[in-house]
Parts: structure tokens; C-alpha cells; sequence
């Protein structure tokens, strides 16, 4: 009979199988955290209130308008008159706030987007009131047609 000394007739454990599945933990995490990061991005992308603006053959680029200052007043559908996203039921005190934005600026344009549903006496009342106020300088917002509407509708 023999006796070993110091060796174990048991199997040394070896490295583990290699594991064939992708481990999407850390992918979730990242595409959590940029969807929390564009949610609240977003809302602060857009200025103003949005409308669906009338669509013409050759607009006038202003890139302006898209100016973190930028004065921009909207006409929505309904009629109701915004000054950035403060709603304005009385026109004069739109005419007063908007005079006072444009002291001491060196751009003195005044941008206004109407909706294309929203009614034209509507709009009009708007301009009339901002020339009242000596805003001389206003700009129409309007969206280009796009190729595929202008061929959907050749009548209109």
C-alpha cells in the first residue's frame, strides 16, 4: 500500500464554458438614459407654439427666426394669439409687450407664423395691431411645398 502525500485525487476545477449569449444589460442602460436625455430635450427644441404653417412655391429663408431671441408670434387655428408661449387675449398689451422687447435690440424683426387653417382676418388684426406699436419690421413664416404634395394636388 502507498500513500500520497500532498495530491488530491479529486479533478482541479478548469475555467468555465465560454457563454454564447450577448449580454444586452449594459446596451438597456445606455438607451434608457439617451431616451430620458431626448425627452426632455425636446420640448425645449421647439419655440413657440406649434401650427401648421401655409405652404408656399418660393419662401424667403430667415434664419433668424430661428434665434434663441428671436421675437415670434403665432396664430393658431382657433385664432388664439402667442407671444413665444404666452397666450395673448387683448391685441395692445401684445402690441406693448412686443415694443418693449424691441428696445435697445439691432435686429427689430418681429417673425409671425399663422396657421394655414387660421382665419386671414385673424392674421390681420395681428399686423395691424404690431404696425400701431411702430413694428415695422415683420417677418411672415411660411414652409416650402413639398415636391410630392405639388404633385398630388396640381389644381390646387
Amino acid at each position: 500500500m502507498s500513500i500520497v502525500i500532498g495530491q488530491s485525487h479529486r479533478k482541479k476545477p478548469g475555467a468555465p464554458p465560454p457563454v454564447s449569449d450577448i449580454n444586452v444589460t449594459p446596451l438597456v442602460d445606455v438607451m434608457l438614459v439617451m431616451l430620458i436625455i431626448f425627452m426632455v430635450i425636446t420640448p425645449m427644441l421647439s419655440k413657440g407654439i406649434t401650427v401648421e404653417l401655409v405652404q408656399t412655391k418660393n419662401p424667403i429663408a430667415m434664419q433668424a427666426a430661428d434665434k434663441e431671441d428671436a421675437i415670434l408670434i403665432s396664430v393658431t387655428r382657433d385664432g388664439k394669439v402667442y407671444l413665444g408661449t404666452d397666450q395673448f387675449n387683448d391685441l395692445p398689451s401684445l402690441g406693448t409687450k412686443v415694443k418693449d422687447q424691441l428696445t435697445n435690440r439691432v435686429d427689430k424683426t418681429v417673425y409671425l407664423k399663422s396657421d394655414s387653417r387660421a382665419r386671414y382676418e385673424r392674421v390681420v388684426e395681428v399686423l395691424d395691431n404690431l404696425r400701431a406699436f411702430q413694428v415695422d419690421q415683420i417677418g411672415l413664416l411660411t414652409e416650402q411645398i413639398k415636391e410630392g404634395d405639388a404633385m398630388a394636388a396640381p389644381g390646387a
